[in-house]
C-alpha cells in the first residue's frame, strides 16, 4: 500500500493524469491504475520507469516513513524484483530533502542480466561488490568485478548488472543531481 500512496502522491504533485503518467512511463494505464489501487507487486523496471517519468528517485516511491535510528537486518527491507533477471534490490537508505543519494543492497543470481534503461538525467551509480562476481557498468562496456571492487558509471545511460556467481551481492548507491 505504501507504493500505491507514494505513486499517487507523486503523480498528483507532478499534476499528471493517470493516462499521461502511464504514457510517459511506457506502462499500461490499467497497470498504473491497479498499482495506485494497491493491487499487484510492481517490478523494479516498472518502479524505475515511473520514477523517471515523475522526475524523482525510485526511493520516493518505495521508502516508508522512518525514525531517526534505523536498522535493516539482512533479508528485511523494501525489496523490488526484476522481471528480466534473478535480481533483487533492497532499499537501505534514502536522502532527506535536498540531499541526493539512495542506497541499495543488491542480490543477484547467474542467468539473465539486469539491463537498466537510463534513469533521470544527472544520475550516477556507485557499486561495491560484496560477494561473488559480476559484470557491472555501461551496457556497451561492463567491467567484471570481484569482492571489494568499486565502480562508478553514468546511471542516466543504459547500464547492466550481471551476476557471474551464485548469491552475488553488492551495495549500490544511486546519486541524483
Amino acid at each position: 500500500m505504501l507504493i500505491a500512496v507514494s505513486v499517487r502522491r507523486e503523480r498528483e504533485r507532478a499534476r499528471l493524469s493517470l493516462t499521461e503518467l502511464a504514457k510517459r512511463a511506457r506502462i499500461a494505464k490499467s497497470t498504473l491504475s491497479q498499482l495506485e489501487a494497491g493491487l499487484g507487486n510492481p517490478s523494479v523496471e516498472t518502479l524505475w520507469a515511473l520514477a523517471v517519468a515523475l522526475g524523482v528517485p525510485v526511493s520516493r516511491l518505495v521508502d516508508p516513513p522512518r525514525s531517526s535510528v534505523r536498522v535493516i537486518r539482512a533479508g528485511d527491507g523494501p525489496v523490488t524484483h526484476s522481471e528480466q533477471a534473478d535480481y533483487a534490490a533492497t532499499l537501505l537508505a534514502t536522502c532527506p530533502p535536498n540531499a541526493r543519494r539512495d542506497l541499495y543492497r543488491v542480490v543477484a543470481q547467474p542467468g539473465a542480466p539486469r539491463a537498466s534503461e537510463p534513469h533521470t538525467p544527472g544520475t550516477t551509480e556507485h557499486v561495491v561488490l560484496a560477494t561473488g562476481r559480476a559484470l557491472v557498468g555501461p551496457i556497451e562496456a561492463p567491467v567484471e568485478l570481484a569482492p571489494g571492487d568499486y565502480i562508478t558509471y553514468p546511471g542516466d545511460a543504459p547500464h547492466i548488472f550481471e551476476a557471474l556467481a551464485p548469491d552475488t551481492s553488492a551495495i549500490l548507491i544511486s546519486e541524483h543531481i
